[in-house]
């Protein structure tokens, strides 16, 4: 599956620092990670920390599919909003999932503090805008339901929003939100577990897997084989290709970047942007002064068609922020697409479809596949070792 078009913003800034062979020989491990993004990186931070014996592999280059498309917004929210993740899910899943991606922030931010990667983390304000008058009572439903859940936000009107350059109707403020470089913080990830132990290897890509005398022997394209106890499947929206149960809906996203501005609006210093409309549009800036801006979603994965419609959808997201921020002049210096995913309930799915095989997922998709993945690396332990875990239950397949 091709993830992203054209070359994208994180990976030109980091001209392929570091080579990993491929496999070519039989191999042994107690566990075996499939996909090298920031999901597996995650994945094989906690495992390599527990000391345990850990195999990352992946058929591109490290680090190279969905994770160099991502733009790295880090938010608690999710694609789908508190009040009606409530009627979906029950009170209790819905606000801890909420909680959950809160945590997370913080918790990547220990991370990176422990391995010391410069991936530009910062922590911002989320400023969740409508634009129309038709969405005014969503969002202030969606306010009330924050507000009596415990969640620190702020309701702003539309002179608060002028201060701030943007052209909407009000807002939801919430104080925990973050951005960052999410290839660079990958590849510091497998830096740092490389250094602990564990092998490496870009383009070997696993055709299949078989049980056997209570092994799992993975397959390789090239008729090399891994024998593990445990496979952990990190490989996102790939994922569909092994999985038997349709558990997310592909589409793809649209994503340009301005040239460097001399001088960054401050609201672009201090928060990241999202708006209500359905698929909503973001914006986020950058330590080198750009901003990224993304959405535009459409209903294919199909990546021939997308290129061809990346000019259209180059201008279409121009257009829309020029009327959000219409005194910023936002020069396009990159634009990419990737492929893009929906849950029927905004959330991740985690552990083992099939409880009879020791073949373990980690999903994060959606707009917060990085938080997600966090989530999943904290109960991966527990999916291993058969051990109850509440996210375990929340997130499981056939739910």
């Amino acid at each position: 599956m091709k993830l992203r078009s054209t070359e994208t913003f994180w990976p030109l800034k980091y001209a392929m620092e570091v080579s990993y062979p491929s496999i070519d020989s039989d191999l042994e491990t107690e566990i075996l990670i499939i996909g090298a993004g920031i999901t597996g990186a995650l994945t094989a931070y906690k495992l390599i920390n527990e000391g345990k014996k850990v195999i990352m592999v992946d058929r591109r280059d490290i680090c190279n599919g969905s994770t160099a498309a991502s733009t790295a917004l880090l938010q608690y929210e999710i694609d789908i909003s508190l009040h009606e993740l409530i009627k979906i899910r029950g009170l209790q899943c819905a606000v801890d999932s909420y909680r959950n991606g809160k945590k997370a922030i913080f918790d990547l931010r220990n991370i990176i503090d422990t391995i010391k990667s410069d991936c530009q983390f910062e922590f911002k304000k989320s400023i969740y805008f409508c634009s129309l008058k038709k969405d005014l009572p969503f969002l202030k439903a969606e306010f009330k339901s924050r507000k009596e859940n415990g969640f620190d936000v702020s309701w702003l009107e539309k002179w608060d929003l002028e201060k701030l350059g943007l052209n909407a109707l009000a807002a939801i403020e919430s104080k925990t939100a973050a951005v960052m470089d999410p290839y660079k913080l990958a590849q510091d990830l497998i830096q740092y577990c490389e250094k602990k132990g564990m092998q490496i290897l870009d383009r070997t890509n696993i055709t299949s897997t078989q049980d056997h005398k209570g092994k799992v022997i993975a397959y390789t394209d090239t008729k090399f084989k891994v024998t593990t106890d445990h496979v952990i499947h990190c490989s996102g929206y790939e994922s569909t290709e092994t999985l038997t149960e349709k558990v997310v809906d592909l589409k793809s996203t649209f994503v340009i970047t301005s040239e460097s501005l001399p001088d960054l609006p401050k609201a672009f210093k201090n928060a990241v942007f999202w708006d209500t409309s359905s698929p909503y549009l973001y914006f986020r800036g950058t330590q080198d002064n750009r901003i990224i801006a993304g959405g535009g979603d459409e209903e294919f994965k199909d990546s021939k068609k997308r290129d061809k419609i990346l000019p259209k959808k180059e201008q279409f997201l121009l257009k829309k922020f020029q009327r959000k921020f219409p005194n910023i002049d936002f020069k396009i210096d990159y634009s990419w697409a990737g492929t893009f995913g929906e849950t029927k309930d905004g959330l991740p799915y985690l552990g083992k479809p099939d409880p009879n095989k020791n073949e373990h997922y980690v999903l994060g998709f959606g707009g917060n596949g990085i938080t997600f993945s966090v989530i999943g690396m904290n109960s991966i332990l527990c999916s291993i070792e058969g051990k109850k875990h509440v996210d375990l239950e929340y997130y499981r397949f056939h739910r």
